[in-house]
């Protein structure tokens, strides 16, 4: 019961994270409501240490906020103008003003406690197998006490001694221990891993991370920073200066969310540059974005795009392996480019090296050019990468790995990575933050941290193996048990009463309970 109720509190932890009022603006005054009044597009105040009411972008202010119970970030992170923050994080020492962006139902503390929710009552290969098991031990049990009881009379002994050979059997043998011995397990570890920013959807899939023998990373954000910073930018075309460039770039990815874009528009803030508008933005899948500016045809595009359509590229556009090149076309010519760099994540190479001692091959799969997905692989020491890939690629690149026999795990955003993580054998959506309905991935990592996934597949090593242990105990237990309670050693005068029996079938089930527990220290953050 302990175990079980401390599952389900952690449940409750994350419900009670939210506050029940919130500080809503209107205009020049402020009012106290009830949180189930706010609406989409309200204005609220978050007042330093208070929590935060709903999910929103900061539209006033910056503070760092404790994120901790959410995300498993440990760290406070920093949120200012603009940055969304999640509901039930706990302001530091500035005051929010925050736009909701969701509520209820739609919020992404409700979406991690229906995840969880569904999660442990989800049922595994391995529950299955327990289920079956608890149920063949019932019947064998009550077959085995009949038989022990009829043995018994026709040898001769009396009545009393014969029912309670029989009653001895049916309480030692009760399958207590064998139908918990999963679902504690269960209860536990999804809860554990809900409040450290692992989310389980596919209970089958988190158990069979221990088989994983190769796992495709996405580079961008996940082994890398995903913060991009404007290194250099050209143009090549007599109509446009290098200050256009940058200026028409930002106009196209300012409606766009990827790290690269976020990249131009920051140099486009510092030089304080206007922005002319677009009409008809639309995102070419893998390859860049596409809009029409000042009438004409215009996109910022991949240099796989530029190959695909044998437009040649400039000779001094690649001067960095750690660098990425963005080109920028008008009319279908060429006219400029846009370098970039992004740092690796200190925390890749220690995640790689965990991979690594067991057994378990890198890839990486990148939309990026040659040199910087070598570069990047050299310096982390991968087993191999894929350079320039468009997300129906990456499919390919997951069915060719499981032809070799190979077992694979694919890390992605869930959105344009979708048909890849569908196609591997187990999916790993990092870096969702408030998009956890990633419906094709099997496992949510709500950051993108690469030790979180290092960590995700230990523990779910860890996590079967408690299983294991406990079946394994709750069947040896009753395999040793059953004979002694039907008077195996009668003749060496030992016999076993229905007191004692009972005090066995209560012992099994706190011995599978109490190493049930031991899992919680096996999740490292």
């Amino acid at each position: 019961m302990k175990s079980v109720l401390g599952a389900s509190k952690a449940l409750e932890l994350l419900v009670s994270m939210m506050p029940s009022e919130a500080h809503l603006v209107h205009g020049d005054h402020m009012m106290d409501v009830q949180l189930d009044t706010l609406k989409v597009n309200d204005i609220i105040l978050v007042k330093p240490g208070e929590k935060v009411p709903a999910d929103g972008t900061v539209v006033e202010g910056e503070s760092y906020l404790n994120e901790s119970m959410l995300t498993g970030e440990s760290r406070p992170v920093k949120r200012v103008i603009a940055d969304q923050v999640i509901g039930g994080s706990v302001n530091g020492n500035g005051s929010l003003k925050i736009k909701v962006l969701h509520t209820g139902k739609d919020s992404y503390l409700n979406k991690v406690i229906k995840l969880v929710n569904e999660a442990q009552q989800a049922k595994s290969t391995t529950q299955n197998l327990a289920d079956k098991a608890a149920k063949w031990l019932t019947f064998i049990a009550i077959g085995v006490g009949v038989a022990t009881f009829i043995v018994w009379v026709i040898l001769g002994k009396d009545l009393e001694f014969a029912l309670e050979r029989m009653v001895t059997v049916m309480v030692i043998s009760c399958p207590h221990a064998l139908g918990l011995a999963v679902p504690l397990v269960v209860a536990i570890s999804t809860a554990i891993s809900a409040k450290n920013g692992l989310l389980i959807r596919n209970r089958t899939a988190f158990e069979n991370s221990r088989k994983i023998t190769a796992i495709v990373f996405d580079k961008t954000g996940t082994l890398t920073q995903g913060v991009f910073g404007v290194t250099r930018y050209e143009s090549v075309s007599r109509e446009l200066s290098r200050e256009d460039i940058i200026r028409f770039a930002g106009a196209m990815e300012q409606s766009s969310e990827h790290p690269i874009a976020t990249g131009i528009i920051a140099k486009v803030k510092e030089l304080k540059l206007e922005l002319p508008k677009t009409e008809n933005f639309r995102s070419i899948s893998g390859k860049g974005v596409e809009a029409s500016l000042a009438g004409r045809n215009t996109k910022v595009v991949s240099p796989g795009f530029l190959k695909e359509y044998n437009i040649s590229i400039p000779a001094n556009a690649f001067t960095s392996s750690s660098e990425t090149v963005v080109f920028l076309l008008i009319d279908e010519k060429l006219v400029g480019f846009i370098a970039l760099a992004d740092e690796i994540r200190t925390e890749s190479k220690e995640a790689i090296e965990t991979f690594k001692s067991n057994g378990i091959k890198v890839m990486m799969a990148t939309g990026d050019n040659t040199a910087v997905a070598e570069a990047v692989s050299k310096q982390l020491g991968l087993d191999g990468f894929y350079a320039e890939v468009l997300p129906h690629q990456k499919v390919e690149i997951i069915k060719e790995l499981q032809r070799k026999q190979e077992y694979v795990a694919m890390t992605g955003d869930g959105v344009n990575d979708a048909p890849g993580l569908a196609q591997a054998d187990v999916g790993i959506a990092v870096g969702s933050g408030t998009d956890v309905a990633a419906e094709t991935a099997d496992i949510i990592l709500v950051n993108s941290n690469p030790k979180d996934i290092a960590n995700l597949i230990l523990f779910g090593k860890a996590t079967y193996n408690k299983m294991i242990q406990n079946l394994i105990w709750a069947t040896a237990y009753n395999a040793f048990a059953i004979p002694l309670a039907a008077g195996a050693l009668y003749k060496t005068g030992f016999v076993l009463s229905p007191a004692v029996g009972a005090v066995f079938m209560s012992l099994s089930t706190i011995v599978i309970a109490i190493n049930a527990q031991f899992l919680k220290g096996s999740l490292k953050k």
